[in-house]
């Protein structure tokens, strides 16, 4: 397996770790839970990759290695994937991992009450043959699993069941929630939600350290200005993300570098397709008009990408056109043109579909999740009134965020996806297939987005080892996305993240921070 550093994504590299340093850093939202599988979300499992770990990992070129399990292999003709694990890995709390871990840890993270059940939709059965080896069989021929369960974080059984935390709790939360026993490079010492969190490394991992830290803590700070005034003042040794409006001036301070990349993540606008009314604003009540792919088609149009890439991102972001960006396995090439700014347009599709004198709903938005969102989302409702469309924009923090989300409360929203496998199945099963708890399918497909052809075509998807033949039916699915606008996608958003200068790490493009990377010149 590769382990190189590619030069694109590497922001620098320490060829040995020097003398041992703390290190403290900022981010503008605080992981909601310690539990690997409560919460699908990035700020949860980029933070927890430091703490647990998974049968495999991705490396600093994003590459599939090997973590818990040292090698793999398909069982059979496609029937799945034979794992083999490590031997001598102990838990932070001195437990020996072993695959009765491994299968726990399954059943727990695709239970019903859990938030990464969708990760497990393909598997039909997970056994164990020995202490050290590990069998998980597919429905159907899945070449790329082994991708698909890069953030899938391997729990200690006898810890959860003894902490009554054998199924994650994200409503009411359990001991998972704020106490963790993984295997990772970090241990955490000190939980203070919302205010602090605090890590050590693990003295007794496996794998070597080329760190140089002996403490690290992190904590969350949503206000721009203070996060940049205490990386300025060395109060925090790194921010992310840095404000893109303050990324160029802080490029010439003196003791602070800034890092720049492009992530992953779509940012995109969301609809409450299966709402036979609209929730909010002063047509509350009435027929759903997002139920019409032509007002959809209107919305697209009637965003001017361009002005928000060029006003809010400082020209730091690139326009999006589907689910995933250019980068990610599987992008079709033939659908890469988005809809040019029509109003126009917008205005004769919303007046084809019944609504010349346009209609008011509500927009649901985060103000500490992506770069910018609250000012994004204020740009979009100043657009869309001029095609006639009034929004009442409803910001939040991301902690509220979801359980609004969640509990169908919008009736458009804001939302940004980073395919956990870098191929654009990743938000067809998640933000595209009809929703269904039975088969994990659609667990983020929060407006009920569903066509029969998209879901036919998915398990094909996931099972084609032909690529040309697998790259036709992803075409076919980015067609029919985009004919039916099933969601707008606006731009990728970008990486903007800022250093004291005498601090050596690498940026990945899913945005995880990863503190085995780190070091303190």
């Amino acid at each position: 397996m590769k382990r190189a550093l590619s030069a694109a994504l590497a922001a620098a590299i320490c060829a040995a770790p020097v003398a041992a340093e703390d290190f403290k850093w900022a981010g503008t939202t605080d992981p909601q839970t310690m539990d690997p599988h409560a919460v699908n979300s990035a700020p949860v499992l980029g933070f927890l990759n430091n703490v647990y770990e998974g049968l495999v990992r991705r490396g600093k070129d994003m590459s599939i290695e090997p973590a818990l399990a040292t090698s793999w292999e398909p069982i059979g003709a496609g029937e799945g994937w034979r794992f083999y694990l490590r031997d001598g890995v102990t838990f932070h709390d001195g437990s020996t991992f072993d695959a009765e871990d491994v299968l726990f840890s399954y059943q727990r993270a695709s239970s019903e009450v859990s938030d990464t059940r969708s990760w497990f939709a393909p598997v039909s059965e997970v056994k164990m043959v020995d202490a050290q080896t590990i069998e998980i069989y597919t429905t159907a021929p899945n070449p790329i699993f082994p991708d698909s369960i890069a953030n899938w974080m391997i729990m200690d059984k006898g810890w959860a069941e003894t902490n009554s935390a054998a199924r994650p709790d994200k409503e009411n939360g359990n001991y998972a929630t704020l106490n963790t026993n993984g295997t990772g490079a970090f241990m955490v010492t000190a939980r203070e939600p919302g205010l602090r969190t605090e890590l050590a490394p693990h003295d007794g991992w496996w794998d070597e350290a080329t760190h140089n830290i002996t403490k690290a803590e992190f904590t969350p700070i949503q206000n721009a200005a203070t996060a940049v005034a205490a990386l300025l003042s060395g109060e925090v040794d790194m921010i992310n993300p840095v404000p893109i409006q303050d990324a160029a001036r802080l490029q010439g301070q003196d003791g602070v570098q800034i890092i720049q990349g492009i992530e992953a993540r779509v940012i995109m606008l969301g609809f409450a397709q299966d709402a036979e009314t609209l929730k909010y604003g002063a047509d509350a009540g009435k027929p759903n008009p997002f139920q019409d792919a032509r007002v959809r088609k209107a919305v697209a149009k009637a965003v001017n990408v361009d002005a928000i890439l060029k006003t809010i991102m400082r020209g730091n972001a690139e326009p999006a056109s589907q689910l995933v960006s250019p980068a990610m396995r599987g992008y079709s090439e033939a659908h890469s043109t988005r809809p040019a700014f029509d109003v126009d347009g917008a205005k004769a599709l919303l007046a084809e579909a019944g609504y010349a004198d346009g209609f008011a709903f509500g927009l649901k938005c985060p103000n500490n999740r992506y770069l910018n969102d609250e000012a994004v989302c204020q740009a979009v409702t100043s657009m869309l009134a001029k095609v006639g469309i009034t929004a009442q924009l409803d910001a939040m923090p991301v902690q509220n965020y979801w359980p609004e989300l969640r509990a169908d409360n919008f009736d458009m929203y804001l939302l940004g996806w980073s395919p956990g496998t870098f191929d654009a199945e990743h938000p067809i099963r998640f933000l595209a297939a009809t929703p269904n708890a039975e088969k994990k399918l659609g667990s983020w497909n929060f407006g009920g987005y569903s066509n029969a052809r998209i879901d036919a075509l998915l398990p094909m998807i996931q099972s084609e080892i032909d690529d040309g033949k697998r790259q036709a039916m992803l075409d076919e699915s980015a067609q029919i996305l985009q004919e039916e606008t099933a969601y707008v996608p606006m731009y990728v958003q970008p990486l903007v993240w800022g250093t004291r200068d005498n601090i050596s790490l690498t940026q990945r493009p899913d945005n995880f921070f990863i503190l085995r990377w780190v070091n303190v010149q």
